[in-house]
């Protein structure tokens, strides 16, 4: 599967309008019919409006590294000032073309699952904009973590930005998790896609992990969690290492 098509990449063209003043927001629609409004102004944030858990993360990016889910391209534009070598990619072509407008050297359309060895080697792979939903599942997630294995450096780290499901008292959200759970699915592993205008992206999959589900799902795929970032609320960053380096 390659990048999205002109009808369904309604993210890439809600950042874009967002970045001419067109538009502020797209939806996000959850496949129980939830249905939630989601601001395109963060995604296009400079360094200095990050929060402080963004910031305290991304200060142990090196080397080579790989933004997944780049989006418009706020972190490889950062770490390009840093003087890092970094490669935006994303499976939304109007994302792409917005973050070679806004100034990123390197980027290209590119699901994560299509990510090999043919990208050469990195030392970091940042997973923002709770981006390790992007890895869609458990079995998933660790068929990708081993794959990111084998085109990392030996001291490579992962930089890994979820959501800890678990954290709410909505009762709209906890019937979900039951939902899922009664399914045979993880609790925060929801189903959504994105509306803007005429546009819709397919469904897909989108996986929260607390830190003990993400504990679960890195062991034996060649890393290991170093620490973890906290934010005021249930965001974290997990910082994953190599085994080989401990």
């Amino acid at each position: 599967m390659g990048g999205l098509r002109p009808q369904q990449d309604a993210f890439g063209r809600a950042l874009y309008d967002h970045h001419l003043g067109r538009t502020d927001w797209a939806v996000v629609e959850r496949s129980d019919g939830a249905v939630e409004p989601m601001g395109m102004a963060p995604y296009l944030l400079p360094y200095a409006g990050w929060r402080a858990h963004k910031k305290k993360g991304i200060a142990l990016a090196k080397g080579r590294a790989l933004d997944v889910g780049c989006g418009a391209g706020r972190v490889a534009l950062h770490l390009q000032r840093k003087g890092i070598d970094a490669l935006g990619i994303d499976n939304s072509p109007m994302a792409v073309k917005l973050c070679k407008l806004r100034g990123v050297r390197k980027v290209r359309v590119l699901p994560v699952a299509q990510v090999s060895r043919k990208l050469g080697a990195f030392d970091t792979i940042v997973l923002y904009g709770n981006n390790f939903g992007l890895l869609e599942n458990a079995r998933r997630a660790r068929w990708l973590l081993r794959r990111f294995a084998g085109m990392t450096s030996p001291a490579a780290r992962i930089l890994a930005e979820t959501n800890d499901p678990y954290q709410t008292s909505n009762p709209l959200h906890l019937r979900y998790h039951r939902r899922n759970r009664a399914a045979g699915r993880m609790s925060g592993q929801v189903r959504i896609r994105v509306r803007y205008r005429d546009l819709a992206t397919p469904y897909f999959d989108y996986l929260m992990v607390s830190k003990d589900e993400m504990r679960r799902i890195v062991d034996g795929t060649g890393w290991q969690i170093a620490r973890f970032i906290d934010s005021p609320g249930s965001i974290y960053i997990a910082v994953l290492e190599k085994e080989t380096e401990r």
